[in-house]
C-alpha cells in the first residue's frame, strides 16, 4: 500500500458491543445447567441450533467487514494466529511459531500436514495468496485496509511465510493476523483478482476451521459440520452439526429460543425481550464483556456547512457538530431505551481498555454527562449559524435492532427540544444503507462498531486515519501522526499517553459522536453447555454442547 507522508488506513465497519466494565482477562461465561435436549440428535456429536438476526454480507473474507459475516468466517476458516477461549491475547493457531525476526520482518512457520476440507494442501503459498488478494481486490466493504502496514509477503518454502512491514515494531500486527483480514483461503478455489461467490466457496469446500459448511442459503440457514482434520490452537468441535438460522425480527428470535425451537440465540435481542427472558426459568442468559460502541457519523462533505455544500464553512460545520454533542443525553438513551444493557459512552475508546479517557464528558454538555442547551446555542451563535439547523439523520433498524427506532426518535427529540435543530429522520435497510453511507448520501448517520481485536488502536486507526472506513472526509494530520506513533511505541506508558492524546484531539474535531457501549449477551436452553463470551469478542460454535 502506498504511503504519503504518514501511514494511511481505510477500514469498513464490523457492525459491532462493550460492557461498562470491559474486562481484558479470562471472562468466559460457561455456566452450565444440565437438562433435557430440545432438538434432534444428529450423529455421535449431536446437533445444536443457533439463531441470530445478524446479516451475512459475504463468505469471502475479502468482501465483508461486518460482524455477521465475520461470525461465520470464524467458524470455518483457519488463522495464523488466534485467541484461545477466555483470552484477548493471540497465540499461534495453524502456525507452529510466529515472531518478529527483524524490526520490519514478521516470520510465521506453519504446522506440517495442514489440509483444507476438500483435500487440498494448505501451505505458505495459500497464506501469501490470501493476503495478496486482500490488497489486490481492496473491496470497499472489505477489511484490506487493516493491512495498512504490510509491504509484502513472501513464501520461501512450503512452511515459511515472511511478512515485511513498512514501519518498525508494529504493536498491532500479530492481532491483525487474527482479525477479519486474517482468514487463510484456498488458492485453488478463490479468485486472485475478484470476490468469489458464496456458492463457489461452499461447493469448493474451501474450509479448514473447526467447521465446514454443508448447506448455505444466504441469511436464511447455514448448516455446519465439524471438520475432523482441523489442526489449530482451539479444541475440536464438541458438537458434530450446528445449524444457524437467520431471523428478520428480534421478537421471532426471542420466541424461538424461549419455546425451544432453537437452542441458543446470539445477536440481537431487545432490552425488553432480554428482561423477559431473565425471568424465564427455562432458559439461561449469559453475559460477557463486549466491544461494541454506538455513534453518530458526520459526513464532513455533506453535513450542514460541509465542504461540498453551497454554504460551505468549516467553522460553522464544526459548530453544528459541537452543538449536537452538547445536546445529547446519553443517560436517557441508556436507561429509557436500553434499560442499562447499553451504558453512556463519553470516549472514543470504550471504558475498560487501556488508554480510555472521557474527553467528551469534560468538553461538551454540562460537564457531568448531561445535556446543556445553553452551551449548544452559544456555540452556534458564536459561529454565526442561524437556527434551527436542518440536519438529515439516517439510521438502520434492521441492522442495529428494532430499538433503533426508539433510540433515534429520542435523539431527534433531544436535538430539537430547544429549537436549535430541525431533524429530518429517516431509516434505510442495511444493504442499501451500507452502500449509500460511503457515497456521501447521509450528512449524519448511525453506525456501530465491534472491534477486530482487543486493543485501543482498533477504535482509533479505522476511524481517524485519512483513508478511514467511514469515508466521511475527515483529515487531521496531527491526529494521524499521533495514532501512527502509538502503533510503533513499545513502551506501555508512552503508548498509553499517545492513545489518550489522540482521543483528546479527535474530541475537538468530532468526526464521530460516540454515545453508548454495550455487552455481549447470549440466551440458551438450560441444557446447553460451553457458551463462551470473552474479550476476544468472537462467538464460537465449537465449544457448544448439550
Amino acid at each position: 500500500m502506498a504511503l504519503t507522508g504518514q501511514r494511511r488506513r481505510a477500514f469498513s465497519a464490523v457492525g459491532l458491543t462493550a460492557s461498562l466494565a470491559l474486562v481484558l482477562a479470562s471472562c468466559a461465561d460457561t455456566e452450565n445447567i444440565d437438562g433435557g435436549g430440545n432438538s434432534e440428535e444428529d450423529g455421535g456429536g449431536g446437533s445444536i441450533s443457533v439463531g441470530t438476526t445478524d446479516v451475512v454480507t459475504s463468505l469471502d473474507p475479502a468482501g465483508s467487514y461486518d460482524n455477521g459475516s465475520f461470525s461465520v468466517q470464524n467458524q470455518v476458516y483457519p488463522f495464523l494466529l488466534n485467541t484461545p477461549y477466555g483470552s484477548p491475547d493471540v497465540e499461534p493457531d495453524i502456525a507452529e511459531s510466529a515472531e518478529f525476526t527483524g524490526p520490519t520482518e514478521y516470520t510465521v512457520t506453519l504446522k506440517e500436514g495442514l489440509t483444507f476440507a476438500n483435500g487440498n494442501e494448505l501451505t505458505s503459498s495459500d497464506v501469501k495468496f490470501s493476503f495478496d488478494r486482500q490488497l489486490e481486490i481492496a473491496d470497499p466493504n472489505g477489511p484490506s485496509s487493516l493491512l495498512y502496514n504490510l509491504d509484502s509477503v513472501e513464501a520461501p518454502d512450503d512452511l515459511t511465510v515472511v511478512f515485511t512491514l513498512n514501519s518498525e515494531d508494529d504493536q498491532t500486527f500479530p492481532q491483525i493476523l487474527s482479525s477479519p483480514v486474517g482468514p487463510i483461503v484456498d488458492e485453488e478455489v478463490f479468485s486472485a483478482t475478484e470476490l468469489s461467490s458464496s456458492e463457489d466457496i461452499v461447493e469448493g469446500n474451501a474450509f479448514a476451521g473447526q467447521y465446514t459448511i454443508t448447506d448455505y442459503t444466504e441469511n436464511e440457514l447455514i448448516r455446519y459440520q465439524a471438520f475432523e482434520d482441523y489442526d489449530g490452537l482451539l479444541e475440536p468441535a464438541e458438537t458434530d452439526v450446528v445449524t444457524a438460522q437467520y431471523f428478520t425480527e428480534e421478537t421471532q428470535l426471542k420466541l424461538a429460543v424461549q419455546q425451544g425451537d432453537i437452542d441458543l440465540a446470539f445477536r440481537n435481542l431487545s432490552p425488553t425481550d432480554l428482561g423477559d427472558l431473565r425471568e424465564d426459568e427455562n432458559v439461561t442468559v449469559h453475559d460477557g464483556p463486549g466491544g461494541e460502541i454506538r455513534y453518530i457519523v458526520f459526513d464532513f462533505n455533506t453535513q450542514p456547512f460541509g465542504a461540498e455544500t453551497e454554504d460551505a464553512d468549516e467553522a460553522q460545520a464544526l459548530a453544528v457538530r459541537q452543538a449536537a454533542a452538547n445536546l445529547l443525553d446519553r443517560e436517557a438513551l441508556s436507561e429509557e431505551i436500553y434499560q442499562g444493557t447499553y451504558t453512556p459512552l463519553y470516549s472514543y475508546v470504550p471504558e475498560g481498555l487501556t488508554g480510555a479517557v472521557e474527553p467528551l464528558l469534560e468538553m461538551y454538555g454540562d460537564g457531568e454527562g448531561g445535556p446543556d442547551a445553553e452551551a449548544a446555542a452559544s456555540v452556534l451563535e458564536d459561529a454565526g449559524v442561524e437556527t434551527p439547523v436542518e440536519l438529515n439523520l439516517q439510521y438502520s433498524p434492521d441492522h442495529y435492532g428494532n430499538s433503533s427506532d426508539e433510540e433515534y426518535a429520542m435523539i431527534e427529540s433531544q436535538l430539537e427540544a430547544d429549537g436549535l435543530f430541525e431533524v429530518n429522520l429517516q431509516s434505510t435497510l442495511w444493504d442499501t444503507y451500507n452502500a449509500e453511507r460511503v457515497e456521501g448520501v447521509y450528512p449524519a448517520y448511525q453506525l456501530g462498531w465491534f472491534p477486530d481485536y482487543s486493543d485501543a488502536d482498533n477504535y482509533l486507526s479505522p476511524f481517524f486515519q485519512e483513508d478511514n472506513f467511514l469515508v466521511n472526509g475527515y483529515s487531521n494530520t496531527e491526529v494521524q501522526d499521533t495514532i501512527l506513533e502509538q502503533t510503533s511505541t513499545a513502551d506501555e506508558a508512552e503508548r498509553t499517553a499517545l492513545i489518550e492524546e489522540a482521543q483528546e484531539l479527535v474530541a475537538e474535531d468530532l468526526s464521530t459522536l460516540p454515545y453508548l457501549q454495550g455487552a455481549q449477551v447470549a440466551v440458551s436452553g438450560n441444557d446447553i453447555n460451553g457458551v463462551t463470551l470473552d474479550a476476544s469478542f468472537k462467538f464460537r460454535y465449537a465449544p457448544l454442547s448439550r
